[in-house]
């Protein structure tokens, strides 16, 4: 997985949390629900990067 998309990933987990916050504090449900979507939307894709990077270094270890 790319740096570009690893940032890409932070950037729409802070996102969420700025919106679920947000949504919180003035008692907006439907953005504080979006926040939360974003952020697990976020964590999906994080625990897709861990996955194809641990794929990645398993198949540099055969390689010797």
């Amino acid at each position: 997985m790319g740096l570009d998309d690893k940032l890409q990933n932070e950037g729409t987990e802070a996102k969420g949390k700025v919106k679920e916050a947000t949504g919180s504090a003035t008692g907006n449900d439907d953005m504080q629900n979006e926040g939360k979507a974003d952020q697990g939307e976020a964590k999906v894709k994080k625990a897709g990067e861990h996955v194809k990077d641990a794929v990645g270094n398993v198949k540099d270890a055969f390689k010797d």
